[in-house]
């Protein structure tokens, strides 16, 4: 039960232990419940659950018991983060048949509507997004919170003493930024190159997803002067049909078909389709990692959100969940082009130290008004990176990193901490104290 919490924070294990309350009667509950009054889980606990959010969630945080230097637990939390991060919290993630048959026809037609009609019809199909209670909006930080308490609990153990973890980023970077831009039509790929000099501009290099099959060609001239300049490829669905996760066997046939374009391109990533996804399946890929993930899903077609502003894997496989709203959902579902959306996510994000990823698609930034505020968002995250220690950088810069980081480890070495294993040059200890009940983080 402690796996999750120790692969978060990279602390060494002894400062970890936490244990499952016994003694109690009946079997674990699965449902919601609250972890103190402001944070929600999803799990099985030694109390009932609820099966939806409400008001009236049971708080388990009376039941947790701190006994010498070990946590007892009324839940186990690598379960409760795995629920979330897998979204196994959602009820019927797949649509009614109906609402089947209604996309499938979208997907018929989708090519042939302007902006303005598509606009139209997502908006009634999102009727309702913004009273759904979890995740939260704009931004869900379920799993970072629930870790965060559970430090708290750590230092309470070892009778505040500072806990040492392996900071989360390379130098001692406060947070993360990756900026992608996923190519769905001829346009958008001819508009790459502008793109690319509007990014460097800024000193900011990207990721462009695209999409190996139907909906144009992109030639090996294309792809290698994007790679010329230091951009990343990676792969971005088959055909962007929407059909990619309809059944298992069509998947596995289509899995096979995107790791040889993978493959051809040298990808390393992948992103699906209108982010469709089932991160069940995902053994079937040969990515090194996925940008499939929203936070929180309230404005995609598939509901969900992993909760949490970190990286994390999904078998051998690293997911870099997207963070903030997509730029389409942005100027086209809320109407608006102001940065105020943008910059709470990133300021809550930078909060929890977190990854902030963008997708900014260069088919929608076809009007003065959308590049506009593009390039606004860009300056923003250089002056961030000026000023206050933003890592920009690429997706697969973020996926060496963070798989060096889960196989480096503390030691002690004359009273301090020292860390090995590849990489560990530009690694840095911190430590976690408490501050007024908050958890408190310092980079030695």
């Amino acid at each position: 039960m402690n796996q999750a919490f120790l692969e978060y924070y990279r602390c060494p294990e002894h400062f970890a232990d936490f244990r499952s309350t016994d003694g109690y009667s009946g079997q674990p509950c699965s449902g919601y419940f609250r972890l103190g009054p402001d944070l929600i889980c999803y799990g099985k606990t030694i109390v009932e659950g609820q099966p939806r959010v409400n008001s009236s969630l049971l708080d388990i945080y009376e039941h947790v018991r701190i006994d010498g230097s070990t946590c007892v637990l009324p839940f186990n939390p690598t379960e409760v983060a795995n629920n979330l991060r897998y979204e196994r919290y959602v009820d019927e993630i797949r649509k009614p048949g109906w609402k089947k048959l209604i996309r499938n026809a979208y997907y018929c037609i989708r090519p042939t509507l302007p902006v303005s009609v598509r606009r139209r019809l997502q908006r009634t199909w999102l009727r309702g997004w913004d009273k759904k209670a979890f995740p939260e909006w704009p931004l869900d930080r379920t799993v970072d919170r629930m870790f965060e308490r559970l430090m708290s609990f750590c230092v309470t153990m070892h009778q505040g003493v500072d806990v040492p973890f392996i900071w989360f980023w390379p130098e001692g970077m406060s947070s993360c930024a990756i900026m992608t831009h996923d190519v769905e039509t001829v346009s958008g790929l001819e508009f790459a190159g502008e793109l690319m000099d509007i990014n460097d501009s800024f000193g900011i290099k990207s990721s462009f997803q695209i999409i190996p099959e139907d909906r144009y060609s992109a030639t090996e001239s294309t792809l290698a002067a994007i790679r010329s300049r230091g951009f990343e490829i990676n792969v971005h669905d088959l055909k962007h049909d929407g059909h990619l996760f309809d059944n298992r066997q069509q998947f596995l046939e289509s899995a096979a078909q995107i790791n040889q374009h993978a493959r051809r391109l040298g990808a390393k990533g992948f992103r699906s389709g209108v982010l469709y996804r089932n991160l069940d399946w995902y053994g079937a890929f040969s990515f090194s990692y996925d940008m499939s993930v929203p936070n929180v899903g309230h404005l995609d077609p598939q509901p969900g959100g992993c909760c949490t502003v970190m990286p994390y894997f999904v078998g051998k496989l690293l997911e870099l969940p997207l963070t903030t709203t997509q730029d389409y959902s942005l100027f086209n579902i809320l109407g608006s082009y102001s940065l105020d959306l943008w910059r709470e996510q990133i300021a809550r994000i930078m909060e929890q130290h977190g990854l902030v990823s963008f997708i900014v698609h260069p088919d929608y930034l076809n009007t003065q008004k959308a590049r506009d505020s593009y390039c606004s968002l860009l300056s923003h995250l250089a002056s961030l990176r000026s000023n206050e220690g933003l890592w920009v950088t690429l997706p697969g810069q973020v996926d060496t990193w963070w798989r060096q980081r889960s196989r480096m480890k503390l030691v002690p070495d004359a009273g301090e901490w020292r860390i090995e294993g590849p990489g560990a040059e530009r690694a840095r200890v911190a430590y976690a104290t408490l501050a007024e009940n908050k958890v408190i983080c310092r980079i030695s």
